[in-house]
């Protein structure tokens, strides 16, 4: 068991701390909404701190799971930033999902702390995190991965270091543009279904079944047909996501235009009131 922080306590990161409590880790939360973190601990026990640094002072690994590079980059390297209570061989496993160079960024500085940085992004949503499943992708050294990947389990179904710092960015960016396509050919095909007055609930079970089927088809085609969008991961962030995803592609020169398209039909999900309905929420502009 270890000792650990655990820094956002959101919609992803208030039940990723609990599964680590449960796991039987000895776990110190922070939130900037402080009656967040005191109601956690009310919960589910454990220590609130009054600061990042305080909830990184004395732990083994510190896991962090917050809203955008500007928000990692003050709880970690800001006034009372978590780095600055990080102590030798620590290591700091941040889940937000960010930029790569944040994450190279962030790497350096907990270097210079003779600490370690696995930028550690995740998918599977708020359900995968209330239930504990999952899928994490880091970037780091294998020597701080091998120490911090038994505990990243407390909360995944599956967790692989899949490169040096950054590495785990990129690869969740790999991971929402393959989103934004599927729930764009998903919403279509739905559609098309209703206006040729078909079964949709019937066409999905049996296309699920061949070459066609996902995740997305199978979690959320029957609520993507009713007309119903409250289910977690909401456009604002997916929107966020692939503006990092657009960002980095034009570093390195990869072409995305099914992305950057999908990317505006989410613009037209919030220009229509969607902000903070789930990304199935696609078909929306169609109906």
């Amino acid at each position: 068991m270890a000792k650990v922080g655990f820094i956002g306590l959101g919609i992803m990161g208030a039940p990723m701390a609990r599964h680590l409590k449960v796991k039987g880790h000895e776990v110190t939360v922070y939130n900037r909404t402080s009656a967040k973190a005191a109601a956690w601990v009310a919960e589910h026990g454990g220590t609130a701190a009054a600061t990042p640094r305080e909830a990184a002072t004395g732990q083994a690994i510190v896991f962090c799971c917050v809203g955008n590079d500007d928000d990692l980059r003050q709880v970690t390297i800001g006034p009372d930033g978590a780095f600055s209570g990080l102590g030798q061989g620590a290591i700091f496993v941040d889940h937000t999902t960010a930029s790569a160079e944040v994450a190279r960024e962030l790497d350096d500085a907990a270097r210079q702390k003779g600490a370690s940085f696995i930028d550690a992004p995740v998918s599977g949503g708020q359900a995968g995190a209330e239930n504990g499943v999952l899928t994490v992708m880091c970037g780091g050294t294998p020597e701080a991965y091998a120490t911090a990947e038994p505990v990243i389990m407390s909360f995944a179904r599956a967790c692989r270091l899949m490169g040096p710092a950054g590495s785990g960015q990129l690869t969740k960016m790999i991971n929402q543009i393959c989103i934004a396509g599927i729930v764009q050919g998903l919403s279509e095909g739905i559609h098309f279904g209703q206006k040729a007055g078909l079964d949709i609930e019937a066409v999905l079970d049996v296309i699920s079944k061949g070459a066609a089927g996902s995740w997305q088809m199978e979690n959320r085609g029957k609520t993507m047909n009713e007309g119903k969008f409250e289910f977690g991961f909401a456009v604002d962030w997916m929107r966020k996501d692939l503006a990092i995803c657009l960002a980095e592609a034009r570093k390195n020169g990869a072409r995305l235009p099914l992305t950057a398209l999908v990317d505006q039909f989410y613009a037209d999900v919030q220009a229509n009131g969607g902000r903070r309905w789930d990304t199935s929420s696609l078909i929306s502009r169609l109906t």
